[in-house]
């Protein structure tokens, strides 16, 4: 399948090394705002809306985590960036982790957040597909903000992400969710050579601890961190303490 056209937004210095941040499913760009309030002063960032939501096209199924992971090469060759450090959440860490092992010399510093190499069985996200084709994303989009955050989210928050799931489109949404009912990179973690920072939440429940634990244990030379009071949408609920840790690694001067 030809690479889509993303909806981005670039920002930030200029100068300044690139980090490119990549959405969850059923999120667009709008999720890293914490972050991008805080770096863009410091590196030239670059969102994006994953195809099938926010702003981006919704090619028709199926789709692979490799057609995702081509998109985003696209874009960066469109904007003439030849390498980037990546941070991703949830299928956007999976999107973090390919681009990382199938395009090592486009990766400066790899940061899959709260995600992992393989997500279980089909069944269950197969069966998230097809409610949502069905009847929408509002049908699935409660059970979904349960697991995204705790209960000490502030309900502000969790009443735009509640609206962000809701605006993605449902097509996009269940054929994103097909991407992460098949999807296995297990054994592509040892092609990783980017420097590598797992970030896992205590209290995850799709990617518990010992997931983003095992995830960095078979990337070479991969740190891994786990934030406490985080669930599934860490870079949300723990914004200072991701954008900390992000800092903190990324290079402080563009190659």
């Amino acid at each position: 399948m030809s690479a889509v056209s993303l909806n981005h937004r670039v920002e930030g210095s200029a100068e300044g090394p690139v980090l490119v941040l990549l959405n969850s499913l059923g999120t667009d760009l709008r999720m890293w705002e914490p972050q991008a309030a805080a770096l863009r002063d410091e590196f030239r960032l670059v969102r994006l809306d994953t195809r099938g939501h926010g702003g981006s096209p919704v090619p028709a199924p199926p789709w692979t985590l490799a057609d995702l992971g081509e998109d985003v090469l696209a874009l960066l060759d469109s904007l003439g960036i030849a390498k980037a450090s990546f941070a991703g959440v949830s299928l956007g860490g999976s999107m973090t982790v390919w681009i990382a092992a199938n395009a090592p010399e486009r990766v400066e510093y790899a940061f899959p957040c709260f995600t992992s190499a393989w997500f279980g069985g089909p069944d269950p996200w197969l069966q998230r597909a097809e409610i949502v084709r069905a009847k929408g994303v509002e049908a699935v989009a409660d059970g979904v903000l349960g697991r995204w955050f705790t209960e000490a989210i502030d309900p502000g928050v969790r009443k735009r992400m509640r609206e962000m799931i809701v605006a993605t489109p449902p097509a996009g949404y269940a054929a994103a969710t097909e991407v992460v009912a098949h999807l296995d990179l297990r054994d592509d973690l040892d092609k990783i050579a980017a420097p590598t920072l797992v970030i896992s939440g205590s209290e995850d429940v799709p990617c518990p601890p010992e997931v983003g634990r095992a995830l960095a244990g078979a990337v070479p030379g991969a740190e891994f961190v786990c934030l406490e009071g985080a669930a599934h949408l860490g870079n949300v609920e723990r914004p200072e303490a991701v954008t900390d840790l992000i800092r903190a690694r990324l290079p402080k001067e563009a190659r």
